[in-house]
């Protein structure tokens, strides 16, 4: 093991703490770009996907409760109210 003195204090390999903090720096700040990009590529096609998915099948449920019988009368006495109410 090494010992330290003052010359050697905070270096590695030679260089300084200041250079290794800027080489380290940019090196944290590519890998976090790589993996904000890695983490989004799929994620907006599979929230999409499950959106269509959704709204279908609430268009579909939508779909069968309008045009069930009794929805149906609710909503054409409610009109003709609406159309033949006074005012």
């Amino acid at each position: 093991m090494r010992a330290e003195t003052q010359e050697t204090r905070g270096t590695r390999g030679g260089r300084g703490v200041r250079a290794r903090g800027r080489w380290w720096n940019r090196v944290l700040r590519w890998v976090r770009a790589v993996r904000s990009v890695r983490r989004d590529a799929g994620m907006v096609s599979a929230e999409y996907a499950v959106g269509l998915i959704a709204a279908v099948g609430f268009a579909g449920l939508l779909y069968q409760v309008m045009t069930s019988g009794g929805v149906q009368s609710a909503l054409q006495s409610l009109v003709a109210k609406a159309l033949h109410g006074s005012f």
